[in-house]
């Protein structure tokens, strides 16, 4: 400590002996000097810099990084080229090495300076200095902080070495348009990493961190390359390069445009998994909320997750060759909406498509299309709680619910309409139904009535297995929509059900019954590599085997030959179900492969001329010439991304069931029925 003293003593004796008669300006640099030297200790802790953290997908591809105000990736000096640290010491600092934190003869003239303009007008600042000043201190020009500066830096190069200091700064400095240190640097500018910049690119650099914002060659190309030329000029004066050496890179281009090595996290699968770290404590980063937005803005976490890239490319493919239209992820339809006074308005309105996708053995979300596009529909339809009435969609959920309860696919029961039903205390009373193009029907077994989706036949199979039981059964697959069994309709989709959790009870029904929750992240490391979190499969019974392989056989045959036939996958078993809500304000498959279980869903999302237009709330009259069902686009959308994903694939079936029991005829409780009309 000795040694620091007496070069303070040294810097003020000096600037004393050029301003003897100046006392009144001197105060400001003795008065702090006894706090500053004596508070050494505590100021020089070192915050760890704040880093960006960075997504990755379940290959390991880069897939966005999260940052707040300073992008950053910090590098160890050994990465960095000597292009670009001798460049900048070159210029910032040509005696870092020499002397001991401050530069006695750089200080002497800065204060020369500053005590005659009566403040701070040089700088004069060593590299070490330059890190007190980002790491520690403030940006604040005044003779006390440039003092407390001093003496930090001082003390600072007792305690690290100068390779520390330098890498620390590299780490640190700013170089405009966002970028926090070199590598950082060297992406939003080059698109490379710090390790590929040559001497050009080094001396525009060490140009920026004089003044970033007015240096910066994108929106200053004239002035940044007088700067760089300056750079280059002392790079010469020092002995780093000859003149005929830098004259090539003096004629190098200079960026024109920000580049982005890392994408933007602006898709849905992304604000998912951001949304779950910064909700949810269980990820290890942080018990509060300030905590884990810490971690995630700043910590250097290193996400890894369940994306499948190619899987979502191909799902965004299919869909956008199916729907009509020019704007990817959108159609456009005519559409009749309600309005307050009750009466009904025909618009030209704007539809729109998710695609969601789960590995079945895992819940792992493979893919996540949730609306037109994130960047500018934020509203994520896959996973909105409000939900989108399912249709029949949601029939297998009475059928399961059947099996659960000693039915089996054999068993027969009239699916002849129009049906009317007692509803007391319900609305309408009597309730009345009627099948998909006003068909009559008339009996089949369970099977087949599945595969021409009767409307009668599942109302009718509601009543004999119990709305209380297909309410239960619902909810051990982990449907959240508030089930009412009072309601008849139910087995026909009215509620409003949510895709991912529509998708996840399927592949429950795939996966032999084993229901495994929806997750995006595997795993999540901090900036040193240490785990903080990694998924451990947690699958749970939902329904029993036997039930879980009768319904795929049922749900293949509606694929082979029932009302999801476009959903077909050559060479592999598929199997389904279409659901069309009333009015075809939404259509949906919902479906499954032995591999992965996925949910399609379409419907109204936009109105260009009102902004208070709710979603899925408009009739979808004409989308390219038809009225949709869920045995159309959803389908054929469903058909297309499946084949693409599973082309070439081994092939794979379910499990067959257990021998059953001979069918027998199913009626509803007496009383239950009004009657039967039609034929």
């Amino acid at each position: 400590m000795a040694k620091t003293l007496f070069k303070l003593l040294v810097v003020l004796t000096a600037t004393i002996a050029f301003s003897f008669g100046c006392a009144v300006a001197l105060g400001p640099v003795l008065a702090p000097l006894g706090d500053a030297a004596s508070s050494t200790e505590e100021a020089l802790f070192l915050n760890p810099l704040n880093e960006r953290s960075l997504m990755f997908d379940r290959f390991g591809g880069l897939m966005t990084a999260f940052y707040a105000e300073e992008n950053r990736a910090p590098v160890p000096l050994e990465q960095i080229p000597e292009t670009v640290t001798d460049a900048i010491i070159a210029v910032e600092d040509e005696n870092f090495y020499q002397h001991d934190g401050v530069n006695l003869r750089a200080t002497i003239r800065a204060l020369f300076e500053n005590v005659s303009a009566g403040g701070i007008e040089q700088g004069g600042s060593t590299i070490t200095q330059q890190v007190v000043k980002n790491s520690i201190l403030t940006n604040e020009r005044s003779l006390e902080r440039k003092t407390r500066e001093a003496v930090l830096a001082l003390r600072l190069e007792e305690l690290l070495t100068k390779d520390q200091i330098l890498e620390r700064y590299l780490n640190t400095a700013y170089f405009g348009s966002g970028a926090y240190g070199v590598q950082a640097a060297a992406e939003t500018y080059w698109g490379v990493n710090v390790e590929q910049l040559d001497w050009s690119q080094g001396a525009m650099l060490a140009a920026l961190i004089r003044n970033p914002n007015g240096y910066n060659p994108i929106t200053d190309a004239e002035l940044a390359g007088e700067r760089r030329d300056l750079a280059l000029d002392r790079v010469v004066e020092v002995g780093h390069l000859t003149e005929a050496e830098a004259a090539p890179h003096r004629v190098q281009p200079l960026p024109t445009a920000i580049l982005r090595t890392t994408p933007p996290p602006n898709t849905y699968f992304i604000e998912q998994v951001k949304l779950r770290l910064l909700r949810d404590p269980r990820f290890g980063i942080g018990m509060t909320p300030e905590e884990r937005y810490e971690a995630v803005f700043y910590g250097g976490l290193r996400i890894y997750t369940t994306f499948d890239h190619g899987m979502q490319v191909a799902a965004e493919v299919a869909r956008d060759q199916v729907l009509p239209g020019d704007v990817a992820g959108e159609f456009p339809f005519l559409g009749r909406v309600r309005l307050p006074d009750g009466a009904q308005d025909t618009r030209d309105l704007i539809g729109s498509s998710v695609v969601v996708t789960l590995d079945n053995a895992t819940g792992a979300v493979r893919t996540h299309v949730g609306g037109p596009g994130f960047d500018s529909y934020e509203f994520d339809i896959a996973t909105a709680p409000e939900g989108r009435q399912a249709g029949s969609a949601f029939k297998p959920f009475v059928l399961a619910a059947a099996f659960e309860a000693g039915l089996v696919p054999d068993d027969s029961i009239s699916g002849r309409g129009i049906c009317r039903f007692n509803n007391p205390g319900g609305v309408p009373d009597p309730y009345e139904v009627e099948n998909f193009d006003g068909r009559g029907g008339g009996s089949g077994t369970l099977a087949s009535q599945t595969r021409v989706s009767s409307n009668c036949a599942y109302v009718r199979l509601g009543q004999v297995v119990g709305l209380d039981n297909v309410v239960e059964l619902a909810e051990r697959l982990h449907i959240t929509t508030p089930l009412e069994a009072a309601n008849m309709s139910m087995p026909l989709g009215a509620p409003e059900m949510v895709p991912m959790e529509m998708v996840a009870a399927y592949a429950a029904l795939a996966n032999d019954g084993i229901y495994n929750a929806p997750y995006y992240i595997e795993r999540v490391d901090d900036a040193a590599g240490n785990v903080l979190y990694q998924h451990t499969p947690a699958g749970e019974r939902a329904v029993t085997t036997q039930t879980a392989r009768m319904m795929t056989e049922v749900l293949v045959s509606n694929v082979q030959s029932g009302t999801g036939t476009r959903a077909q996958v050559e060479g592999q078993q598929a199997g389904g179900k279409t659901g069309t809500a009333q009015n075809s304000a939404d259509a949906w498959f919902v479906g499954f492969t032995p591999q992965f279980s996925t949910a399609v869903w379409m419907g109204g999302v936009r109105d260009p001329n009102d902004p208070a237009f709710v979603p899925g709330q408009a009739a979808m009259i004409d989308v390219g010439g038809i009225t949709p069902t869920g045995g159309s686009y959803p389908a054929r959308i469903w058909g297309g991304y499946m084949n693409a994903v599973l082309a070439g694939a081994e092939p794979a079936v379910f499990p067959e069931p257990g021998p059953t029991r001979a069918g027998r005829s199913l009626t509803p409780p007496r009383g239950v029925e009004v009657e039967v009309r039609g034929g």
